[in-house]
């Protein structure tokens, strides 16, 4: 089954506007609009220019303790651009049952400060849309899985649930994408 970009992409191709495709691309990553965890609606259109990495969250799991790392990534990098947006899901059964418990995990014992959407499905039925667009570049495994989007909206990076926020690997990615928006 052909994704909606892919849909697009190809009648733009057929009538040859190749040009516009860039544009449609990036445009899509910033339509997407989610509820906070206090309901107040999130535009990623106001990332425009900001490397963002979103990662499914979950308060009971094995790789909860990633939140300090993805705190401490939050307090390095904001002031340089970088957007963290951190999505809860029950997916996996291993998250608690209210936005509000949620947020009161979060902040009494990581100290989050970073964005944090309400509860959303990510793997099952019906998945948030952002979480299909994700999914074209690899689908969600497990929880803390993290997609690292280019300050342009137009590559995604998937790094799995055991790849830690201080790791070398995303570090430089982080680094190499906020680079990249300088220019």
């Amino acid at each position: 089954m052909l994704s909606f970009k892919k849909i697009i992409l190809v009648g733009m191709i057929a009538i040859g506007v190749m040009s516009l495709s860039t544009q449609a691309e990036e445009a899509f990553f910033y339509s997407f609009q989610i509820p906070d965890i206090n309901g107040v609606t999130i535009n990623f259109s106001d990332f425009k220019g900001r490397p963002v990495l979103v990662v499914n969250v979950a308060s009971k799991c094995g790789f909860t303790k990633q939140y300090a790392g993805l705190q401490a990534l939050h307090k390095t990098y904001k002031d340089k651009g970088l957007v963290i947006v951190g999505v809860p899901s029950n997916d996996f059964r291993q998250e608690l049952d209210s936005n509000k418990e949620i947020q009161e995990f979060c902040s009494l014992t990581y100290g989050v400060e970073f964005i944090m959407t309400t509860s959303l499905h990510v793997k099952k039925s019906p998945r948030h849309p952002l979480y299909d667009y994700l999914a074209e570049t690899k689908k969600v495994s497990w929880n803390f899985n993290k997609y690292l989007i280019s300050a342009d909206g137009k590559d995604v990076t998937h790094f799995g649930s055991i790849v830690k926020p201080d790791s070398k690997e995303l570090v430089l990615a982080i680094e190499t994408s906020l680079t990249k928006s300088d220019n």
